[in-house]
């Protein structure tokens, strides 16, 4: 039979049982993360609630439009070139890291400075379109990157996110309302991790979900007087170009690349990681497109009034356990796009505990950390634990300094050898952290040469990790010149003594067992 009638007779499913699983579990994924979103433009940078619900968030849907039904194109497109079913679509939505960079870091500081949460708006749609640009940047510049990092250094980058920055705080939700929580992340467990269906087939996330919220409102935990306030809140707002707003926003572009920069290397590399965890999962994307489809949702939704960057989400081989296919994400995307279009997310957020949807975000993470480990060869486990541990540093550098905040104080104020004396690495722990996932893959990748012996590409590793230090992309709170001159000179002689490692080898006769396979030409571990 011909390649082209093999593709004239395959047969692509448009859904599958295994969609309503993950559609449900994606679906909260994304809900739990717009609901907290808008409490943060409401609460923290105290944008008026009627330019939230009638623009920020009908421009959030498009921007969920963009991506999700994109990657169901691409999944279907993957799926009938490979003449396969089991394809799963990439997942995809706003990305949490910068939900609250972008609050904490750019929009309240100008809220705090000018007393104007329009200025404050308009800096944060800024930063979102610089963000775009540069992950339309790395869409050419990525799979070089990928090319030639160690599997272990972008999967353990990926565990150390999934780790800190996803299951950290949902982990923490969960035990201030355990007995809401505790049921449904048993139920999330049971339905993903074991064979047992639940009885009628009910979709886990669904049934998970229902008992959460039946739990907490028989329990007292919800307010029936929310429910009615936010229904006479409700209204209708469809997505109109803003762009006088971000144009005003770009005027004062400068004291935004500090963060715009660093942020949206992270975002194509964190891209680039999930790309590398879905090829792990069997399903081999272009990373190329993924990242395009990043970086064009975050340009076109700046200048719709979104200053929140989508991205593709960790989380690609949960959804594909699960039984999600082609379709499951782009379904997610458009019930959500529906609802920030129909002004619903009030409503929602009176509706819904939030202990009761946070387990999912904690199955997730630790599904991608335990793939981790799963996926590399045993040697390697000690460069993906490496990899982790700069990003467990950022999220507790982070942690640290939110509270010395919610204490009205800072670091510098309380001074060094008081938190030292209280037994606290202060200073180590923020530049440990600083660039964590670019740090994370430079580390990792060096373990990982190590450990095969491959003495050169680890000092070429650390001599990249030199300069990225050195202007402040590694290890550093800002982007400057000669920013890391300490740190960067420790990976600069971390480099010499690898390259003379490797010199020393390539002189030892074949036979010798010292030799190792570093002693013929190094190559690059397999990505």
């Amino acid at each position: 039979m011909t390649a082209v009638s093999e593709e004239k007779t395959f047969k692509l499913p448009w859904w599958v049982s295994g969609d309503t699983n993950a559609f449900f579990g994606l679906g909260f994924n994304v809900l739990v993360n717009v609901l907290t979103l808008t409490a943060l433009c409401l609460g923290v940078v105290h944008i008026p609630q009627n330019d939230v619900y009638s623009v920020i968030l009908p421009a959030l849907g498009i921007q969920l439009l963009i991506g999700n039904v994109y990657y169901t194109y691409l999944a279907r497109r993957l799926a009938r070139k490979e003449s396969r079913t089991d394809v799963c679509a990439m997942p995809y939505g706003p990305s949490v890291p910068h939900m609250f960079i972008v609050t904490f870091v750019i929009m309240l500081p100008t809220y705090l400075a000018t007393k104007d949460p329009l200025r404050a708006w308009q800096a944060g749609l800024a930063w979102c379109f610089i963000i775009g640009l540069i992950v339309l940047a790395g869409a050419f510049a990525g799979p070089l990157i990928r090319r030639y990092t160690p599997q272990a250094a972008m999967l353990g980058t990926l565990a150390g996110i999934s780790i800190a920055f996803i299951s950290m705080r949902p982990a923490a939700q969960m035990w201030e309302a355990l007995w809401i929580a505790l049921p449904v992340l048993v139920i999330i467990l049971i339905g993903f991790f074991t064979d047992l269906k639940l009885p009628g087939n009910i979709p886990v996330g669904l049934a998970a979900l229902l008992v959460g919220s039946a739990i907490g409102w028989a329990g007292g935990y919800m307010n029936p007087a929310d429910v009615s306030a936010a229904v006479g809140d409700i209204a209708i707002g469809l997505p109109t170009l803003k762009l006088d707003l971000l144009a005003n926003g770009l005027s004062e572009v400068a004291p935004l690349l500090a963060t715009a920069i660093p942020l949206g290397i992270y975002n194509f590399t964190e891209g680039m990681t999930n790309v590398e965890s879905a090829s792990v999962a069997g399903d081999t994307y272009n990373l190329r497109a993924v990242l395009l489809a990043d970086g064009a949702g975050a340009v076109v939704g700046s200048a719709l009034g979104s200053p929140f960057p989508p991205a593709v989400y960790i989380g690609h081989p949960g959804w594909k356990e699960a039984g999600g296919r082609t379709a499951y994400s782009m379904a997610s995307g458009v019930v959500i796009a529906l609802l920030c279009f129909l002004g619903m997310f009030g409503l929602l957020s009176a509706l819904l505990p939030t202990p009761a949807i946070v387990p999912i975000l904690l199955y997730i993470g630790l599904l991608i950390g335990a793939q981790a480990f799963q996926a590399v060869p045993r040697v390697h486990a000690v460069a993906v634990v490496m990899a982790v541990i700069p990003n467990i540093a950022s999220w507790a550098s982070g942690q640290m300094n939110n509270v010395l905040a919610a204490a009205g104080t800072t670091a510098e104020k309380v001074g060094g050898d008081a938190i030292a004396a209280a037994g606290t690495v202060y200073d180590g722990t923020v530049l440990l952290g600083g660039g964590a996932i670019l740090a994370g893959l430079v580390l990792g990748a060096i373990v990982a040469f190590i450990i095969d012996k491959n003495f050169y590409w680890a000092s070429g590793y650390a001599l990249f990790g030199a300069v990225l230090s050195f202007i402040g992309l590694l290890h550093a709170e800002k982007v400057g010149w000669n920013v890391g001159g300490q740190v960067s000179l420790g990976y600069v002689f971390a480099a010499a003594v690898l390259a003379a490692f490797g010199l020393w080898q390539s002189r030892r006769p074949a036979g010798d067992p010292a030799a190792g396979p570093g002693a013929r030409e190094a190559e690059p571990a397999e990505a």
